[in-house]
């Protein structure tokens, strides 16, 4: 891309995003020029998937980026990223939210999460069936949990071109979010983040009341591998 094109993406997309959206750009893949350009035009969260080139960008780039990490975390990683992370955007498991909390101990911080939802047709998926995520909660150990910060949940629709199965995934997932909302999470406002959204879809969770979208390609181009 040339100069410049990521600040004009970057602000193509806010301007289509409704006040109460917001913008995760996702970073990775992507080098660290690119990512201080969107940061100059104001950008401060960004979406990284691998722990390797989160380790990187973040000794390189300035320190008030608010690193989301959005790919699927193994609990043998976990160590490597909650030093600075802002937000583990997609835990699919009990297991997983336990050793975060253990290494945040480590740290003395909290970290935030996101539970990720699994709700699209495609295998390739990870996340917990809405069964599943209704069992963690009712168990209700995550309550112990004193350096994990539950913020909402996260869910990635199927990657097709009908919108029309897409909106009907992010809606089942906005009803199911008010339903452990009102069970759970009552008197927790932190509890407030409906995370769905990338760049081929991101217009449909704004109408299906997302709070967070996840958009890299729209803003950075094609992926540099």
């Amino acid at each position: 891309m040339m100069k410049g094109d990521v600040r004009r993406n970057l602000r193509q997309v806010l301007d289509s995003l409704p006040s109460q959206v917001k913008l995760v750009a996702v970073s990775k893949y992507h080098p660290a020029e690119s990512i201080l350009e969107a940061y100059e035009e104001g950008q401060r969260a960004f979406g990284e998937s691998h722990v390797q080139e989160l380790q990187a960008k973040h000794k390189e780039l300035p320190e008030d980026i608010e690193w989301h990490f959005i790919g699927h975390l193994q609990t043998n990683k976990v160590k490597y990223v909650v030093p600075y992370v802002a937000m583990i955007d997609a835990v699919d498991s009990m297991r997983l939210l336990r050793e975060i909390n253990r290494q945040a101990e480590k740290h003395d911080r909290v970290v935030k999460v996101l539970l990720e939802l699994h709700i699209a047709e495609e295998e390739t998926k990870y996340g917990l069936s809405l069964d599943e995520c209704r069992s963690l909660l009712a168990d209700g150990e995550w309550r112990l949990l004193q350096h994990v910060k539950i913020c909402g949940l996260m869910m990635m629709a199927s990657f097709v071109d009908d919108m029309s199965q897409v909106r009907q995934e992010m809606l089942l997932a906005a009803d199911f979010f008010d339903e452990v909302k009102a069970k759970y999470f009552a008197d927790d406002d932190g509890f407030c983040e409906r995370s769905w959204g990338m760049s081929h879809d991101y217009p449909v969770a704004c109408e299906c009341r997302s709070t967070m979208v996840r958009v890299g390609t729209s803003i950075f181009g094609a992926r540099v591998y």
